[in-house]
């Protein structure tokens, strides 16, 4: 065996554990992405909830601004009428009177069903806060235990990123550059066994002479075709 291989396969070894982890925690993302697109269904539909009671008031509030503005005009109308002598005017503003009595009389009725529409909303953002609410409390145990399992996790990678540091120690700086290179490549591992005259990866044929070298631990060598670190195995 070649002497730096037992360090390097130690070395891969440590790196396998942390990916592990790291597959873990990426294992949980799903769950909790459903979690929080549920909540946020329910953020969402109170967030609308809310605006409706703003523009509900809003409305009632122009509504009450333009009944306001009638009965001043109206109350003007009258004042005029009082002094009004002439019968044509005074039929014209008779008029006029009576069709912005029949407008103010339709603008109260429309005030008082925007009264009715405050209500309505109120009662449906008190609703879609209690639905929030709910789903806050079912969820609660859920992310409870996703956090305790993350937590998990996270600890087990810290530590298997510890290991792996130190095993980085025991590999000589120019073979350890060269593992990392091909580590950042497609391959998933760095170093495959042969696999009878090929490489245990892409199963392309090694030229003899060099599948002799490995086989007797005279050297680490690279695939041609693929750049994965062969050697021979049990």
């Amino acid at each position: 065996m070649h002497p730096d291989l037992e360090a390097l396969l130690i070395l891969q070894e440590k790196d396998q554990a942390v990916t592990a982890t790291d597959e873990a925690l990426a294992a949980l993302a799903p769950e909790l992405a459903t979690l929080d697109a549920a909540q946020a269904t329910a953020e969402s539909a109170l967030a609308t909830a809310q605006a409706a009671i703003q523009a509900a008031i809003d409305r009632r509030d122009a509504l009450e601004g333009k009944i306001a503005n009638y009965r001043t005009m109206q109350e003007q109308r009258r004042q005029r009428l009082e002094w009004v002598r002439g019968a044509k005017e005074a039929s014209t503003l008779m008029a006029e009177l009576d069709l912005a009595r029949s407008v103010l009389a339709k603008e109260e009725a429309e005030f008082m069903r925007s009264g009715d529409a405050v209500a309505e909303a109120e009662r449906k953002a008190a609703e879609a806060e209690k639905g929030l609410a709910e789903v806050r409390a079912r969820q609660a145990p859920q992310r409870e235990a996703l956090a305790g399992k993350r937590e998990t996790i996270v600890a087990q990678r810290e530590q298997a990123f510890a290991e792996r540091e130190r095993a980085t120690a025991n590999v000589g700086a120019s073979l350890l550059a060269r593992y990392e290179r091909i580590r950042r490549g497609k391959a998933p591992l760095a170093l495959y066994p042969l696999h009878g005259d090929a490489c245990g990866h892409c199963f392309t044929a090694v030229p003899t002479q060099r599948r002799a070298l490995i086989q007797r631990g005279a050297s680490i060598e690279g695939c041609e075709a693929c750049g994965v670190l062969l050697y021979a195995g049990e």
